[in-house]
């Protein structure tokens, strides 16, 4: 039994340190994205100077940032949930609600985003698309490749908290990569 919780928290450890690096590159993202939109700002109000592949830029990186950094929040316990019965239960009890919660809710939705997110980015991808507006970005199909990669890393971090939540089932205690008292760097 000791190699089956020694695999599954092996599992988890990897997966939660993925989404970790993910977080990590997103937040210097997010830093890049506050100066690129000062920037856009500033040459449109201070010298009448803009271009609509400078705004699609802080759109596009808006973008990365919040559906690729979906995992590293769920790493984190980030995501909005409502804590009424769920935030003074006990260990074991929020390991099977997670457990089953990711099962049959949140493995069903992310499927569905997955497959709908690869035809929308093969569509794209298919066609070269590019922006619609003249002077945008091309290879429109980058950002929508985003779509099925936050449903893999989302999955992949459902995948890491089903597994922990096995193992607090199993064992009856809790362990995780981050501290609680961790704060999450988006």
């Amino acid at each position: 039994m000791s190699g089956l919780i020694n695999g599954i928290r092996l599992v988890a450890g990897l997966i939660d340190r993925i989404n970790e690096m993910v977080g990590q590159v997103l937040s210097w993202l997010a830093l890049l994205l506050v100066l690129n939109v000062f920037l856009v700002v500033v040459l449109r109000y201070v010298f009448s100077y803009g271009d609509v592949w400078m705004q699609e830029t802080y759109i596009w990186m808006h973008a990365f940032v919040f559906m690729l950094g979906a995992g590293y929040t769920l790493l984190h316990d980030g995501h909005v949930r409502i804590d009424l019965i769920y935030s003074g239960a006990s260990d074991r009890y929020k390991a099977f609600v997670n457990f089953f919660g990711s099962i049959f809710l949140a493995a069903p939705v992310l499927w569905l985003i997955y497959g709908r997110g690869m035809d929308f980015f093969y569509r794209s991808f298919s066609r070269l698309e590019t922006s619609p507006e003249a002077g945008g970005l091309p290879a429109l199909y980058v950002l929508k490749a985003a779509i099925p990669v936050l449903a893999i890393l989302l999955g992949l971090q459902v995948l890491s908290m089903t597994l922990r939540s096995l193992d607090t089932i199993i064992t009856g205690e809790r362990v995780r990569l981050v501290e609680d008292e961790d704060e999450p760097l988006t």
